[in-house]
């Protein structure tokens, strides 16, 4: 009888570190699965702590790890996130509304953000810790470029430039209002390009161009509409040629240049995008050709995200859940992950949403806000019923079984003892 127990209960033992091994193996691969993000569809991530009803302007996705992600919030503070946007930590808490942040493409670690009216905060380890930059205090910082051993900013007092991200020194261009910044050429003597308003000089689009590496600037008057040049970016470089695409957004429409800012072509109007503002333009690396763009809709309708494979010729929406975009990141993957930061006005709502961009018809979002009955309220994205959020996901049924699989075992494990006390 002894012995017909203890081996009864060995048995229970080993079936139940089977199952629990099991158990495990199978929540984590479910994990693993649960992270890995849908098609061409539109997925919520929850909100970030502190963000109050303001927009997210600063956003952005480590070059090496699509997972990484960095944000300010509306506090000032800097939160990093290192699966994806699921979770959030404060890697700087700061005061100061966060305006841009930006991982160096050339240099491994290196990040710099900058903030209204509190200069710039710079990172050497991919933003897991923040040390205030000298050399910008009390400077509005809102673009960056990057060359292979340059970064340079654009502030409300001129163009600054830095070995590294630390120290900053002036670059040209004092007195005058920097909106948007790129860099044409990354090698020495390296070719930028700066972008304003037009306030201070009676209505003329005012853009500079610099062919050695900031000491000079020339001003150009380039056919494009508008009053504020929002946004440049410069592309890679195409299979021939030595001339990267240089992409510019206004506050009424979006161009193209291939010869260095000589002549551009408009992209958006007639059956092309609508006449908006173009806040956010990314394009996929190594490829000259495909890039993203974006609009905050200047506090119209027409906002919203488009993507093209072919130079600007066609552009396709990727029919985002909420059609004003305040900040995009995009990462560094042929199918790129897309990190979207949207805003509504009407409620002050800000949200962020995630993309996985295989080139399918868009899809979503995978969790869609439902309006209150009464209407006097919306239920925003990544707030929904935490217990319907868990019965819903694709692994809660396997854990329903393990569980009940467990409770099994603990009944057999009574009933056996209670056997022996007989």
């Amino acid at each position: 009888m002894i012995i017909r127990t203890f081996v009864s209960l060995l048995g229970l033992r080993l079936a139940a570190t089977f199952l629990a091994v099991w158990l495990f193996a199978t929540i984590a691969a479910l994990s693993v699965a649960a992270d890995a993000l849908p098609d061409s569809t539109w997925v919520p991530l929850k909100p970030m702590p502190h963000q109050g009803p303001t927009a997210i302007f600063a956003l952005a996705v480590d070059p090496s790890n699509n997972q990484v992600l960095l944000a300010g919030n509306s506090e000032g503070s800097i939160l990093r996130s290192q699966n994806g946007g699921a979770a959030w930590t404060v890697v700087h808490a700061g005061k100061a509304t966060l305006t841009t942040i930006a991982f160096s493409p050339y240099t491994t670690g290196l990040v710099v953000a900058g903030t209204r009216g509190s200069g710039a905060l710079a990172s050497k380890d991919g933003g897991a810790t923040w040390s205030a930059a000298s050399g910008l205090d009390g400077r509005s910082v809102r673009a960056f470029g990057f060359a292979l051993t340059l970064v340079v900013a654009g502030t409300d007092k001129g163009i600054f430039a830095s070995q590294d991200g630390s120290a900053w020194t002036p670059s040209g261009l004092a007195e005058t209002n920097i909106n948007a910044i790129a860099v044409e050429a990354i090698h020495s003597p390296v070719r930028m390009v700066a972008g304003g308003d037009s306030q201070a000089t009676a209505g003329i689009m005012p853009f500079w161009q610099s062919t050695d590496e900031g000491a000079t600037w020339t001003q150009f008057n380039p056919p494009v509409t508008g009053t504020i040049a929002v946004k440049f970016a410069a592309g890679p470089l195409p299979p021939q040629g030595d001339i990267r695409p240089l992409i510019v957004g206004t506050n009424t429409g979006l161009f193209a240049s291939n010869d260095n800012g000589a002549t551009f072509r408009p992209l958006s109007g007639g059956a092309l995008l609508p006449s908006t503002d173009y806040t956010q333009i990314n394009f996929i690396k190594d490829h000259f050709d495909r890039y993203y763009v974006a609009s905050d809709g200047g506090g119209s309708r027409g906002g919203g995200l488009w993507r093209t494979n072919d130079s600007g010729n066609t552009f396709t929406s990727l029919a985002p859940p909420e059609a004003s975009i305040t900040a995009l990141a995009v990462s560094n993957d042929e199918a790129p992950t897309l990190y979207v930061a949207s805003f509504r006005p009407t409620d002050h709502q800000a949200s962020l949403w995630v993309y996985h961009d295989t080139g399918g018809t868009p899809r979503g979002p995978a969790i869609t806000p439902t309006p209150v009955v009464s209407g006097s309220r919306i239920a925003h994205p990544g707030k929904s019923n935490q217990l319907l959020d868990f019965l819903g996901q694709p692994e809660t049924p396997y854990i329903a079984l393990g569980v009940v699989a467990v409770l099994l075992l603990i009944t057999a494990a009574i009933s056996q003892l209670r056997a022996r006390h007989r």
